[in-house]
């Protein structure tokens, strides 16, 4: 069987590079670029992707071997009829490693075409670090490695109007497009670069704040299978489930440079994306946040495999129904009907999404996931949230570091995680870690009582 690549399946005629995106992980190449290449297939979009590995670790080595091609599985049960659909997507046409390549990253900004610019670099990715300007080189923050590139393209075509951006950020943090942007005039005043580029920044680029929804497992467990469907050796082969949902906030501009109104995509243009944002978030991501640990650390290997277990599969619906809802600001039935289709969906017979692939940078997903929840409950209920604090402390035994590959967060996290496991015993493990602001953006140690009564239940 023939390894899947443009030279094999005769693909070679290039779209315009019209998208710059981060990021090239099974999330992103199954959400954003099967919704590019459906916009070309479908509309006059037209647009070629230029993906760009936005960390020094790994090369996309096997992606880059099959010259950006990857089929997308589709599968799950959608309005009570079963949904399978393969999907072969072509829209990636450059890959730019900057750690690398310098020149070619830098290079790429001076493409007239490029417009949009996607990235989902995690809830830690778009962040502020104190550093001189490198010349040569990435900064070490993605908002930085931005800013360099986008300087080049303000140096390059002088400053014009129609050559700025529309930023269509993917991580999971309240107002993203606003926080990247403040990012960007941060690094800039940091660097003390021009005046001019902050107005140009300002006036002729736009930050949308998204939200995105698909659950996105990774490959299937049956790839061989779906290799002699397919008739190629997809080694970049991605599961999905049917759901898909982005809510951009956006002027009307946005809306119609993306004619998604063309296709029939779940893409939102919405002028409230708080309401989108807080069920999707609280409810869906934190029910994924607060298994990991749990799981991980009994056993349990999977989301369908949590749910429905006997034991496990209550305790989440309880945390959904009796200690994230109650913190809602929206109706009873809204709530419960998003509460019941986020089950279904974790129990969808034909994705396997393993905990371990969830359980990347675990602390800063439960700090926007699950804290806001917790202090809210506890403001209005007097008492504390038990079912996250037993996350919480979950998630602490899992940083001890006892399960092969994990934790994986960042250097500076998992360094503090050791020093605690190594130097404390578990109750100053606890007052030490929920005490730790950097972490959590502020001290939690409202919730030690109990996290540490589990805690010590957990390594009886």
């Amino acid at each position: 069987m023939k390894l899947l690549s443009r030279t094999a399946v005769g693909r070679e005629t290039a779209h315009p590079i019209r998208v710059l995106q981060f990021g090239g992980g099974n999330f992103l190449r199954a959400f954003a670029d099967y919704l590019i290449q459906i916009l070309n297939e479908e509309t006059a979009f037209d647009g070629g992707v230029a993906l760009v590995k936005p960390t020094a670790r790994g090369d996309y080595a096997s992606l880059r071997q099959q010259g950006g091609l990857f089929h997308v599985l589709t599968q799950g049960i959608q309005n009570g009829q079963p949904v399978r659909e393969i999907k072969r997507v072509e829209c990636i046409q450059q890959i730019i490693h900057p750690y690398q390549n310098w020149a070619a990253y830098m290079s790429s900004a001076t493409l007239p075409e490029v417009r949009f610019v996607l990235s989902n670099t995690t809830e830690a990715g778009i962040t502020f670090r104190e550093e001189p300007m490198p010349t040569d080189a990435p900064a070490k923050e993605f908002p930085g490695k931005l800013t360099q590139w986008l300087f080049h393209r303000f140096q390059h075509f002088e400053g014009s109007k129609d050559k700025g951006l529309i930023f269509l950020p993917c991580e999971l943090i309240e107002q993203n497009g606003q926080e990247l942007k403040h990012c960007i005039l941060k690094y800039s005043k940091h660097w003390n670069l021009d005046a001019s580029f902050e107005s140009w920044i300002e006036d002729h680029n736009t930050f949308c704040n998204t939200l995105v929804d698909r659950i996105v497992p990774g490959a299937p467990a049956n790839a061989a299978g779906i290799w002699s469907e397919t008739g190629w050796e997809d080694r970049e082969l991605v599961t999905a489930e049917p759901y898909l949902l982005w809510a951009i906030e956006a002027a009307e501009q946005v809306k119609r440079e993306l004619p998604f109104d063309q296709t029939r995509q779940n893409v939102v243009f919405t002028d409230d994306l708080d309401r989108f944002r807080t069920l999707k978030v609280r409810l869906l991501n934190g029910a994924h946040t607060a298994m990991v640990p749990i799981g991980l650390t009994n056993g349990v290997q999977t989301v369908r495999e949590f749910v429905e277990h006997p034991q496990w599969g209550a305790w989440l619906t309880d945390l959904l129904q009796k200690e994230i809802a109650p913190t809602l600001p929206f109706g009873i039935q809204e709530t419960k009907n998003y509460i019941v289709a986020i089950l279904d969906r974790f129990r969808n017979p034909y994705i396997h999404h393993k905990l371990s692939d969830i359980a990347l940078n675990s602390t800063s997903k439960f700090r926007v996931r699950l804290l806001p929840t917790a202090i809210a409950y506890h403001q209005k209920m007097n008492t504390l949230p038990e079912h996250i604090a037993q996350s919480l402390a979950a998630l602490i035994l899992l940083y001890k570091g006892d399960i092969a590959g994990l934790p994986r967060d960042s250097e500076e996290t998992v360094n503090f995680f050791e020093a605690c496991w190594a130097l404390e015993t578990p109750d100053f493990i606890v007052n030490k870690v929920l005490s730790n602001k950097g972490l959590w953006g502020e001290d939690i140690r409202f919730l030690s009582a109990s996290v540490h009564q589990y805690l010590r239940s957990m390594q009886d």
